[in-house]
């Protein structure tokens, strides 16, 4: 019986013998967890998996591919632009270490050359394929090492999808990813809706297989854990197929995968993406993958700045991560994308840093750490706004319009536009209003008195 030590856990850990590939004749579709005319319901063992923390962590971004297919595809200026900001805030250490393309279309390899250009070490460029041989060629072309191929492990995609058996489509694959690394390429294999997958019938028998043929090559072969339909939950003693932990924990464990070969990929369909990322970071896994604001097919992927912030909060601000570049890159999103980011969106929205309460903003006024969760003026260069009420007065009145509209000279507090505004702010909290004054209805009378003066500011409202 062989032992390996485990650095993270400091523990010696017994090798166990990966199960034997379950070639059953009907799928299993884990019927009583997802019985689909209900919501999917979530499994307890109560048998918990150590945190095993590895020695470094880090974010891999797919706004280039997962994120292109939740809206319009970026132009190539825009897809250089937003490269451009991934390596401000991946610093000189690479805290973002990876960024993943598609490369089908002329414009998709044009912006990948156009990003190879400007020369940056972090973040590397990697592709995305299909499990089609004749697909390499594409990677080949475009002087890229490594590549995602898609190898989808529920029986919802081996049988109902891919109209094989467990057997078929496990030498499917394994056949592919010998292609790989026959051409010299890494492979990065996709385990494509993992939350639903038979683990010890078909998932690890299937990574163990690839652990081999990594040692037949001496080259890494990484395991994306997809999490397609963002069924991964974080709860401690939750069992599999959905557990977060214990797909990472056993991957790295029963079959063998070194943690800087493990990836996880999630959706935000039961709102748990960034807890699910974060879960997986703490079970043995290295890389988490996201996408800039979230935007990702469906419900979106794991935020790149919330990641980002997540992994300050775990271990500390990256060295050289250009922090500020969070607000840059979403202004560019707001003015010269055109997308339209919700008010209330954390970090980036409108109103993240903005209290409404009365009895908030009059805190806010006497000292900002008393709502405000962080210094954002110094980290992100967004410093904390507090909404109008009835303590605001002719100086804020003032203030706010500044901040929020770009007018032909200075305003005063003696200007009867702005002491037309506080008055009727003031007639607002006399009549019994208790909340503050949302910048909808500001934005109303501030349009109604100023008149075509007033330009609103794009990157504010």
């Amino acid at each position: 019986m062989a032992l390996h030590y485990d650095k993270a856990t400091r523990s010696f850990y017994t090798n166990l013998r990966p199960p034997a590939l379950q070639d059953v004749d009907e799928p299993n579709l884990y019927r009583d967890i997802f019985p689909y005319s209900q919501f999917p319901k979530i499994p307890f063992s109560h048998e918990r998996v150590p945190t095993t923390i590895p020695e470094e962590t880090w974010l891999t971004d797919t706004t280039f591919r997962d994120g292109q297919q939740a809206r319009a595809p970026y132009t190539v200026e825009q897809t250089v632009q937003l490269f451009t900001f991934l390596h401000r805030l991946a610093g000189p250490a690479g805290l973002i270490r990876q960024s993943e393309f598609f490369l089908y279309s002329q414009k998709d390899r044009q912006a990948v050359e156009k990003c190879m250009e400007l020369g940056f070490e972090y973040p590397q460029i990697t592709g995305w394929i299909r499990a089609v041989k004749s697909d390499f060629a594409l990677v080949k072309d475009m002087g890229l090492k490594e590549t995602g191929i898609l190898t989808s492990c529920s029986d919802y995609h081996i049988f109902l999808k891919l109209r094989r058996n467990r057997r078929e489509a496990m030498e499917m694959y394994l056949d592919i990813v010998r292609t790989a690394l026959d051409s010299g390429i890494a492979p990065r294999c996709h385990f494509e809706d993992i939350t639903r997958a038979d683990f010890d019938g078909f998932v690890i028998p299937y990574a163990a297989e690839l652990m081999k043929l990594a040692e037949q090559y001496d080259t890494p072969v990484k395991i994306r854990m997809c999490d397609t339909l963002g069924f991964g939950v974080p709860y401690v003693g939750a069992d599999l197929p959905r557990s977060v932990a214990k797909i990472t924990y056993y991957l790295h464990q029963q079959a063998g995968v070194p943690s800087e070969w493990l990836e996880w990929h999630g959706h935000n369909d039961f709102h748990k993406v960034l807890a699910n990322a974060t879960t997986a970071w703490l079970h043995g896994c290295c890389a988490a993958n996201g996408t800039l604001l979230s935007i990702g097919e469906r419900t979106g992927n794991p935020p790149i700045e919330g990641l980002l912030v997540e992994h300050a909060m775990l271990w500390g601000e990256g060295k050289g991560v250009d922090y500020a570049a969070i607000t840059e890159l979403a202004d560019y999103y707001r003015v010269e994308i055109g997308y339209d980011i919700p008010p209330l969106y954390p970090l980036v929205g409108r109103d993240f840093n903005v209290t409404r309460a009365g009895i908030h903003a009059d805190g806010m006024l006497k000292n900002e750490e008393i709502y405000n969760p962080f210094d954002t003026e110094r980290i992100l260069r967004r410093p904390p706004r507090v909404a109008l009420t009835d303590k605001s007065g002719v100086g804020g009145v003032c203030l706010w319009v500044q901040e929020n509209y770009e007018l032909d000279g200075e305003l005063a507090k003696a200007d009867p536009r702005v002491q037309a505004i506080a008055a009727w702010i003031d007639a607002q909290y006399a009549a019994g209003r208790i909340a503050a004054m949302s910048d909808e209805e500001m934005a109303d009378k501030v349009t109604e008195v100023f008149g075509e003066e007033a330009r609103r500011r794009p990157e504010t409202l």
